[in-house]
């Protein structure tokens, strides 16, 4: 009789081998989510504490495993066999069994203890610190404003830092529970409604570097994405002064003109939701800030590279590309079919916006 299941178990070997590739292959360093490939003092403390568990986690398989194989085969019942000496308890073997575990365990806890403390205090106190605050679904950077003291300068999905410098992070959240992760930078860290959490950060040198929201946060949380900007100390400043200024006002560009009209008239209301220094108008906080949207390297949360015929896209369909985003749902301007942008007044949006610089 043919046993049940039997004709699956030639499959049984493959399948584990796929599994193997699988793991292996998704640890590949190159990823830009990859925590193997660190950039900073914070990824690597962590990378070496993820080494040290690992190897206490091997060593532990391997010992339960050799006692086991071995009982299993030494003890194994043979044909002949009486019923073994039944015995209670061994005194030594459960001390043993105590002991051997706890001790793993303290080796493990003197470097995960230390990576947590190290990682949870700054070693600059006193360095520069950008407040970042999550939101359904992008993330604001509010930086101390270069020459104004008690100011702020505000961006929007893209946190440029100087290379090579400590930078101590606030944490919070305008609405549900968000988690900020840099991998190749610092492990995540959650952001709670109404409660700051800190870290700090640093890159070891200029380059840019795939963040990503790590707790499930909404529809769109998989889209919750930002990048890090790393670069020499004299481009920063530069780069923070420039940020500091309000967004180029066209003066001479008459489809940006007629698209700053849309963007501050009552047909759009873009200007209800988003701010842009500069602009009379332009005040609202529920979506990105957009003084300098011109400058920035991706749009949407990072989502897509920062071009004109990617803006447009969006503007035309934003659930389209983004799927669950507050804009569709909540813009009048999407919702009601009267309030619907022509071709030409999209155009004009794009072209204003890409005067942002």
């Amino acid at each position: 009789m043919k046993r049940v299941g039997g004709q699956w178990r030639g499959y049984i070997g493959p399948a584990l081998l796929f599994m193997l590739g699988a793991v292996l292959f998704s640890c590949t360093p190159e990823d830009p989510l990859s925590t193997f490939d660190t950039s900073g003092p914070v990824a690597r403390s962590q990378l070496v504490l993820f080494y040290w568990i690992l190897g206490a986690a091997v060593f532990a398989f391997v010992a339960v495993g050799a006692v086991l194989l071995y009982a299993t085969l030494k003890f194994r019942r043979k044909p002949g066999d009486a019923d073994p000496e039944q015995t209670h308890g061994n005194t030594a073997l459960e001390v043993g069994w105590i002991i051997l575990p706890a001790v793993v365990l303290a080796v493990v806890a003197v470097p995960t203890v230390t990576t947590i403390f190290d990682n949870a205090n700054s070693p600059e106190p006193n360095a520069m610190t950008i407040n970042v605050v999550g939101h359904q679904w992008w993330w604001g950077f509010e930086y101390p404003h270069p020459t104004d003291e008690g100011e702020t300068v505000s961006v929007a999905n893209e946190l440029h830092i100087p290379a090579g410098e400590v930078v101590n992070i606030s944490l919070e959240s305008k609405d549900v529970r968000h988690s900020f992760w840099i991998p190749k930078l610092a492990g995540k860290v959650d952001m709670v409604p109404n409660s700051k959490n800190t870290m700090w950060i640093e890159a070891d040198e200029a380059g840019e570097f795939l963040g990503q929201c790590a707790e499930f946060c909404g529809e769109a949380h998989a889209w919750m994405r930002f990048r890090v900007i790393a670069s020499p100390r004299v481009e920063f400043d530069e780069w923070l002064l420039a940020q500091a200024e309000p967004g180029h006002i066209p003066q001479d560009d008459s489809l940006a003109q007629e698209g700053q009209s849309i963007f501050e008239g009552r047909q759009a209301e873009c200007w209800v939701c988003h701010t842009v220094k500069g602009s009379d108008k332009a005040r609202g906080q529920t979506g990105p800030d957009l003084t300098h949207l011109a400058g920035r390297s991706h749009i949407v949360a990072g989502l897509m590279e920062n071009t004109p015929d990617n803006l447009k896209a969006w503007l035309q369909d934003p659930n389209e590309i983004k799927q669950g985003n507050l804009m569709s749902r909540d813009a009048r301007v999407f919702t009601d079919p009267e309030r619907k942008l022509s071709e030409q007044q999209i155009s004009a949006l794009v072209a204003y916006l890409n005067s942002l610089r």
